[in-house]
């Protein structure tokens, strides 16, 4: 089956046609202002037996990939406020889609599903009871589908079983969370309600003291509007180090002996060790570590500061493959207990076996 992957970022379009595992063809847009064209010209040339759609957002209803009609549609298109930047892409795609080719299927592809079956005591937060019943709230995790298919090539990679074991699975770039994976199922992450929880991101705040939001808010006179676009465009690394919040600038001005840039690093590790202390912690200890994602892929610094911390729990890389490695790499010490990978971000090859799966091909 010939399956198109279609990732709607928030202003770039990824379309991937894969035959199995083999890609067709590919294109890459870094600016889509949400037209059909560049879909309608691909599936012209192309054609596909099935298209697949990333969401990052599926809510409590959708929690496997499904095949899209209207009512998913609507389902969907009532969490944009739950991701503002990306859901409504994604929806320009899959009713783009579905409008040039009627006659084929469209299957959305959900991040939310991979963490839909956490425990309660991850899933749940310590709100007032009504308010959780009332109005969903509840950690649904994003990067599903990311992680779902790292903890299986990071285990593939390292000679381990796949979904089986304690994983801890880190998704780093722009956005970045982990997840805690046992038998290849999702028992904790560090994304909640909303991507704007857990790690320290380019742009994110991730977690803070939610008596600082009512300060800011109630003392110090901040408009709602005005403090959550800080938080999610102008906090993170961009904030602190007064860069884009592109990791290659933060390293590049801490070199040159810029002081804010090297705290913008530190605390950004530190958030990265707290919160795979916390996931290890969860897990009982770890198997396997697998890095992914720009950063996850291509800062071996990062992954050394990570794996340096977790030392107590059996983590120890060899420095000349991870100075190396960028994607698909074993680069676990040896005589390590546990195993460490760094594998290449494929969205799309998740994308494509979950849309077989939902068409039962």
């Amino acid at each position: 089956m010939r399956v198109l992957t279609v990732n709607a970022g928030s202003s770039s379009l990824k379309l991937v046609l894969l035959d199995d595992d083999e890609v067709v063809d590919h294109e890459h847009l870094e600016r889509w202002d949400g037209e059909p064209e560049p879909l309608r010209r691909f599936l012209d040339t192309h054609g596909a037996d099935a298209i697949g759609h990333r969401v990052v957002h599926g809510g409590n209803r959708i929690v496997a990939a499904t095949v899209a009609d209207d009512d998913v549609v609507d389902h969907l298109a009532s969490l944009v406020e739950l991701a503002p930047l990306h859901q409504p892409r994604a929806l320009e795609g899959l009713r783009a889609a579905r409008s040039i080719a009627p006659g084929t299927p469209s299957v959305v592809c959900v991040d939310t599903a991979f963490h839909a079956g956490l425990p309660p005591a991850a899933a749940t937060y310590a709100l007032p009871r009504e308010w959780n019943r009332t109005w969903s709230l509840r950690r649904y995790g994003f990067h599903g589908l990311s992680h779902s298919y790292a903890t299986v090539r990071g285990a593939d990679l390292t000679g381990l079983r796949p979904n089986e074991g304690r994983v801890l699975s880190c998704h780093l770039g722009a956005g970045a969370s982990m997840a805690a994976v046992r038998d290849g199922r999702c028992v904790d992450t560090t994304m909640g309600f909303t991507p704007e929880e857990g790690l320290v991101m380019a742009t994110r705040s991730g977690t803070i003291d939610p008596g600082l939001i009512g300060y800011l808010i109630g003392t110090k006179g901040v408009a709602p509007h005005e403090l959550f676009e800080g938080l999610a465009k102008r906090s993170g690394l961009a904030g602190l180090s007064g860069t884009s919040g592109d990791l290659r600038d933060v390293l590049a001005a801490r070199s040159a002996g810029d002081r804010d840039a090297a705290v913008a690093f530190d605390v950004y590790c530190r958030s990265l060790v707290r919160f795979a202390g916390a996931m290890v912690a969860v897990l009982g200890g770890v198997d396997l570590v697998v890095f992914t994602g720009g950063i996850g892929e291509h800062q071996p610094p990062v992954r050394a500061a990570v794996c340096d911390a977790l030392s107590f729990a059996g983590t120890a890389l060899d420095p000349e493959r991870n100075d190396a490695a960028s994607a698909d790499a074993d680069i676990t010490a040896s005589g390590a207990s546990v195993r460490t990978a760094v594998v290449q971000a494929r969205e799309d090859l998740e994308i494509a076996r979950q849309t077989r799966a939902a068409l039962g091909a």
